[in-house]
């Protein structure tokens, strides 16, 4: 056998400031490779996530999958003894990261400069709205007005209809997993180089970087750019159909598909339409395609019309809800939920990172903390305080 860490990020010690999702979930993804992440909340509250429902036996589902592996500890960072357990527990740290509005952290004495002084070797990620500076760094920010003003919402729904949300905290996930991978970065430059640096990652930035279909056009080309429902503004027939019994959508992102839509619609003679020929051809004629789709679709049911389009190797797909995702098979095969454990929920369910890594086995089970459980075990275990010691803490407030 090897002598490989049996996690990843095994060893690494990370100092959560964040809140709500975005940072969460950043320290969610370091806690799945094996981290070890001590989130900060404040006493008597927690984090704002805390409150966000469902709530089952008064603890938030939402928090607890989304605060997987961490311990939690109480500090009162508005107290000058619990912003120096902050500093203390920084200088041991390997990454802080924190989602605080820009400006805050150094108003509090925990800037970067600050924390690099005592700890040259400190990965330290800031997450926020807009950015650290800009138009818009002071604006308030949540997954919402990040989809609206990145665009996102503008080129998501129906064609006629209204600017739509997707249905998930996209904005937030996705600067997550930008601010992990710039954490994981960095780790790795500090093997080379020694020392620390600071990251910081914009929630409009991560959603804009995103939308390359929208911006190969914006840039490059004077063609609108806008909602297309479910289809490619691009190339057709990328779309959903309705069948007899529910949806499913088909991608022919090719001639050679496309032939073999048409083959499995018993339809080879398409092919020679001079209206279908080429993806320049069925971008003008879309509507026409689109109504011959249809007909054809809405004469099978679901399963019959993908069997068809299967057994000629097209990419499509039933329209699933979420409730069909778990029925299918394809979330246990794939080990997809993990076994977790919380003090008010019990054992439970989590939804860990989805990588797979070689000689790596997964964190488990993964323990969701109850407000502030760890706190007097990190004093102790982090900084070597005694009880005596702790209990002056909570005496005055501090914890």
């Amino acid at each position: 056998m090897n002598d490989l860490p049996r996690h990843l990020f095994e060893g690494i010690r990370v100092l959560d400031l964040t809140r709500v999702m975005s940072g969460p979930f950043c320290t969610a993804m370091l806690a799945d490779l094996g981290a070890g992440v001590i989130k900060v909340e404040m006493p008597g509250f927690g984090e704002e996530g805390r409150f966000f429902a469902p709530h089952v036996n008064g603890e938030s589902t939402y928090f607890a999958l989304l605060n997987r592996g961490k311990r939690s500890i109480t500090v009162n960072m508005k107290s000058p003894q619990g912003l120096a357990l902050i500093r203390d527990l920084a200088k041991r740290a390997d990454v802080l990261v924190e989602n605080f509005r820009p400006g805050v952290m150094d108003r509090l004495g925990l800037g970067y400069e600050k924390l690099q002084a005592d700890n040259p070797r400190l990965i330290y990620a800031s997450i926020s709205g807009f950015g650290q500076e800009g138009p818009f760094a002071d604006w308030p920010a949540f997954d919402l007005v990040i989809q609206a003003m990145s665009g996102l919402m503008s080129v998501t729904g129906e064609r006629d209809g209204r600017a739509t949300a997707v249905g998930e905290s996209l904005a937030d996930v996705t600067t997550g997993m930008f601010a992990a991978w710039g954490v994981a970065a960095a780790l790795y430059d500090r093997e080379r180089t020694g020392r620390g640096r600071r990251l910081e990652v914009a929630m409009l930035d991560s959603v804009f970087s995103m939308l390359l279909t929208n911006l190969s056009r914006r840039l490059f080309t004077d063609r609108p750019v806008g909602r297309v429902g479910n289809r490619h503004p691009e190339t057709y027939p990328v779309d959903s159909f309705a069948t007899r019994d529910g949806e499913i959508v088909l991608v022919g992102f090719s001639d050679a598909i496309v032939k073999r839509i048409y083959e499995a619609m018993g339809r080879p003679e398409l092919a020679d339409d001079p209206r279908f020929r080429t993806n320049s051809d069925r971008n003008e004629h879309e509507a026409e395609l689109r109504r011959i789709i249809g007909d054809w679709a809405a004469a099978l049911t679901r399963d019959d019309a993908l069997a068809r389009l299967q057994a000629c190797d097209v990419p499509a797909a039933p329209v699933w809800s979420l409730d069909d995702l778990l029925a299918s098979g394809h979330v246990e095969a794939r080990q997809l939920l993990q076994p977790g454990t919380n003090g008010k929920l019990g054992d439970m369910q989590v939804v860990p990172q989805p990588v797979r890594f070689s000689d790596a086995d997964p964190v488990e089970p993964m323990r969701s903390p109850t407000l502030g459980e760890d706190t007097d075990d990190v004093l102790r275990d982090e900084l070597g305080l005694d009880e005596a010691a702790i209990a002056g803490l909570r005496a005055a407030r501090a914890i």
